[in-house]
Formats: C-alpha cells, sequence, structure tokens
C-alpha cells in the first residue's frame, strides 16, 4: 500500500488515514466519524480541527454517502495491491431507538436483552454513548442493579450494567434527583463487591470508578452520611483483588470522604490504616503512593488512627522510607504524618523504632536535600523535640544544633 497514492479527500484530516464512514460536519468539513465524534464528545471540544469555527457537540453529523462510495470503489480497484474494501457502516443510533430500547427496559421478559444491547451499543461509539447519556440510559441502569441488590442471586446483567456505567456517566443534577428517590444507590454499589461473578475483578473495578464519579459529583450531605459498612467493603477491596486503576479509584473516594470526622473514625474502624500499610509495601505507582500517605494523614490525627498506625510493625518504615523518593507532594504528607506520630504518640518505644528503622536518619538527610524550606523546617522540628532521646544517632552529630 505504500507504493500507491491514496487521493486526498479520502483521508481523514484528524486520523490522517482512509475514511470507513465519511461524515460532513456543519462547516463543510469531511472526516471519519469515529474520529470527529472522539473530537467532540471525549476530547471535548468545541471547534472544528479544521477550520476553527464553532462546531457544537449536538451538531448534525451528516453521513458522506457519494464520497463513501468512491472510497469503496477505488478500495476494489486497487485490491490486487493488498486494499482492503471498507464495509458499508450501519445506520448510526438515534435518540428515538434509545427511547424505545428504555421503554422496553422494565419488562422483566425483556430486561436483559435490552441491558446486552445498550452494552454494545455504549462500546461501539462515542456518538453511541452521546445518545445513551442524553436519553438517560444511566439513571436506568443505576435502578437496575438497585433492584438486583435487593433480590437474592440476582446477578444476572451486572457485568453488562456496570460496564454501560464505565462508558455511560451520570449528571450531576440526575444524581441529585436520583438520591432523593433512591438512597440505596450506593449501598449496591458495594453489594457488587461481594457478588460472585466470573470477572469479578472487573466488575468490582467498573463498580468502583462509577463509586468514585458518584461521589465527586455528589453533594456533601451524602458525604456525611455514608455507613459504616460502606467504608467496609470499601476497605475490603484491597484484599480481594483489584485493578491498579480500582485501587486508585478507590483510594480516591476515600480521600474525598477524610474531611469529615465522622469518616475517618469509620475508615480506622474498618481497618483501613492496616491496609493502606500493607498496599503501600506492594511498592505501588507514585500516584497511589500520594494518595495512600493523603489518607494517612487524615487518618493519624485521631487517636484510633495513630493507635492502629503503631500497630503495625511496618507503618513508620514505610512511610520514612517515601522520604525525598516519590514526589513533593508524598515528602508533605510523610513528614506531616510523622509530625503526628511523634507530637500526640511519641512514647520512648516509639521514638526507639524510629531510630531502628532509620526515620530518624532520613529527617536528617531532608535537611540536606534540595526541597522546599518548609519540609525542611518540619523535620528541624521534629527532630528537636526529641533530641534527648535521639542525640546519640551518629546522623545528628556536631552539625545539628537543637536550639
Amino acid at each position: 500500500m505504500d507504493d500507491i497514492e491514496v487521493p486526498q479527500y479520502f483521508v481523514c484530516p484528524i486520523s490522517l488515514q482512509i475514511m470507513q464512514d465519511p461524515v460532513t460536519a456543519i462547516t463543510g468539513i469531511t472526516y471519519d466519524r469515529d474520529s470527529i465524534e472522539h473530537w467532540l464528545f471525549q476530547s471535548k471540544n468545541t471547534t472544528c480541527p479544521v477550520t476553527k469555527q464553532p462546531l457544537p457537540r449536538d451538531s448534525d453529523l451528516t453521513p458522506n454517502h457519494t464520497l463513501r462510495r468512491l472510497i469503496q470503489a477505488w478500495c476494489t480497484d486497487n485490491a490486487s495491491h493488498g486494499i482492503h474494501r471498507i464495509p458499508t457502516p450501519k445506520p448510526p443510533l438515534d435518540k428515538a431507538q434509545v427511547l424505545k430500547l428504555l421503554k422496553d427496559f422494565w419488562n422483566p421478559k425483556l430486561q436483559l436483552n435490552i441491558i446486552r444491547k445498550i452494552e454494545f451499543l455504549a462500546t461501539e461509539s462515542e456518538g453511541n454513548r452521546k445518545y445513551l447519556v442524553d436519553a438517560g440510559v444511566a439513571k436506568a441502569v443505576l435502578l437496575f442493579i438497585a433492584n438486583r441488590c435487593y433480590k437474592e442471586g440476582l446477578v444476572d446483567g451486572l457485568e453488562e450494567a456496570l460496564s454501560i456505567l464505565h462508558f455511560v456517566r451520570i449528571s450531576s443534577e440526575e444524581l441529585s434527583l436520583l438520591f432523593m428517590e433512591n438512597d440505596q444507590i450506593i449501598d449496591s454499589l458495594t453489594w457488587v463487591f461481594g457478588c460472585k461473578l466470573q470477572n469479578q475483578i472487573t466488575v468490582s473495578t467498573h463498580a468502583v470508578l462509577v463509586l468514585k464519579s458518584m461521589i465527586q459529583k455528589a453533594h456533601s450531605s451524602v458525604l456525611e452520611t455514608l455507613n459504616p459498612d460502606f467504608f467496609k467493603k470499601l476497605v475490603g477491596v484491597f484484599r480481594n483483588g483489584i485493578t491498579q486503576q480500582g485501587t486508585n479509584a478507590a483510594l480516591h473516594i476515600m480521600l474525598d470522604a477524610c474531611p469529615w470526622g465522622r469518616n475517618r473514625v469509620k475508615m480506622v474502624d474498618a481497618g483501613a490504616v492496616y491496609e493502606l500499610i500493607e498496599l503501600e509495601f506492594e511498592a505501588p505507582e507514585k500516584k497511589t503512593t500520594e494518595l495512600i500517605l493523603g489518607i494517612l494523614f487524615h487518618l493519624c490525627s485521631c487517636a484510633d488512627g495513630r493507635a492502629q498506625f503503631l500497630s503495625h510493625k511496618g507503618g513508620i518504615f514505610v512511610v520514612s522510607k517515601k522520604l525525598l523518593r516519590v514526589s513533593p507532594s508524598a515528602d508533605d504528607r510523610a513528614i506531616l504524618i510523622l509530625s503526628l506520630i511523634c507530637k500526640y504518640s511519641g512514647t520512648n518505644m516509639v521514638l526507639q523504632e524510629m531510630l531502628e528503622v532509620g526515620a530518624v536518619s532520613r529527617l536528617c538527610t531532608l535537611l540536606q536535600a534540595d526541597c522546599a524550606p518548609y519540609l525542611k523546617d518540619k523535620a528541624r522540628q521534629i527532630l528537636r523535640s526529641h533530641f534527648e532521646e535521639w542525640k546519640n544517632c551518629p546522623c545528628l552529630g556536631n552539625s545539628f544544633h537543637p536550639r
């Protein structure tokens, strides 16, 4: 194909590939459908890539049948050069078709087939997802999961439902109304974590991603009233297995819930501190470490959180080890955690452990490092506060003055 000259007007201006399903925008420029829909709906652009003129996301994309037939004919003529004929695309989805699916959605005899059909449509194209969002599919699917939750043993369709919600997100306005109509939506999503499905890790990941999206859009009143069982099940996903993407989403949820003191207590009661330390021992990626340290800082602001932190033999070690090895954000959280431990729980046993696991040495190293001055001030403050207990540490020596 490298030896064949492709007519320029066959090539999509975005993908620079031969168009499979050419459509013409209101600006008069023709693009491949997948490329322009991704440009508009996924990348959220509002201008024509070529003319830079306004191109609203709800504007019509008109199929260019003449150009498609020319491309198909050209492909056929050049088949001997290894060029494959492009298939005739299916007619695009429209809102009327989606509304018809939703009308039949609550018919028990049709429901599973419809939810599988919707999943196929959601994965097929950006344009389909736009129509599904506009028609309110996300709300219907969330209610479907909630109904499944309270009909014991009914797990058919859950995997497809969560796959749909991975692609089709609910708006903040719809979510607020849904919480008013059904206060069990969040509980039904955490219920999914305990279902024994064939692709449980994938299903749990999708459920956590949906929860993250909902928590970020939810009113503060929803976050204030999260129940203890919510956190127990959320912490449980770390033990039961989940993807890296799911892990980070679960950590984001916990971090978003941390500003409320009652939530911090519930997390500690759910064993979150212990599980977070265990997770950090697995040497996760940078973003995961930053999230873990951010949550641990909040949880160590309460006495029970510090007690759980110190009950883990690796807590001080794993936090101090991250100093100067991850990012400035991780340094900030790590030094604040150590400061809380030293200030409120600095018994002789704890201070001795900090010496033995190298935490004191790391604080001394930070004083010499190229980092933010306030971090050095915080490290110096910790060292000064417990100089008498640590004065024989070689790293302090004569260069460090406690006053």
